[in-house]
């Protein structure tokens, strides 16, 4: 079945655009790979990026959408990421950058086109776990920008991941959630264990 992967708004795809045109952007992004690349640099796969910031003890997850991330393809490979958020003047460019999730990304994405059943393709942020998800969620006509994992979407947690916690293993999010959730949970102080 075919990946699903929502349109970005128009505005953050051309702030990337602009932002791969600036041999200034492009110079200070530090991104060795981004530097080298011969050839055209074009923005693909438009992903939109939501946070996790609360796990409750229920499993019940809150995200908020933080930006789109376009993988940059130069070649027959993506070499970059660029990352745009949204601002009170609307979308503007973030940053580029490089390193283990840009083929970690892709390796999941190719890995979710051959499931079953359709998805819409999403990234997802635990950053209390220091984790990164591709988010597969099951309605594929969402607006992309919105929503929460529901129990029957899955996580694909992209590498590295958190130790005890299996690189592109497709996990349902009711199964996901509660061992995030307990992972996530402070640790009691010395005083309160009983």
């Amino acid at each position: 079945m075919p990946l699903h992967v929502p349109p970005a708004p128009a505005p953050a795809l051309r702030t990337v655009l602009t932002a791969l045109a600036s041999p200034t952007a492009v110079r200070e992004a530090r991104t060795p790979s981004l530097l080298r690349a011969q050839g055209p640099a074009t923005p693909e796969l438009p992903l939109p990026v939501h946070v996790l910031d609360e796990l409750t003890p229920a499993g019940v997850a809150a995200t908020r959408l933080t930006g789109w991330r376009f993988l940059i393809r130069c070649g027959d490979r993506a070499v970059a990421a660029a990352e745009t958020m949204l601002t009170p003047d609307g979308w503007a460019f973030s940053h580029f950058f490089e390193g283990p999730y840009i083929a970690s990304t892709e390796r999941a994405l190719r890995q979710a086109e051959t499931m079953n059943q359709p998805h819409q393709a999403r990234l997802l942020s635990v950053p209390s776990l220091y984790m990164l998800t591709l988010w597969l969620h099951g309605d594929i006509t969402a607006d992309g920008a919105g929503g929460h994992p529901a129990a029957g979407d899955l996580l694909v947690p992209l590498a590295p991941a958190p130790p005890g916690i299996a690189a592109h293993r497709p996990h349902r999010v009711a199964e996901l959630l509660p061992v995030l959730t307990h992972r996530a949970a402070p640790a009691p102080l010395l005083g309160q264990i009983a």
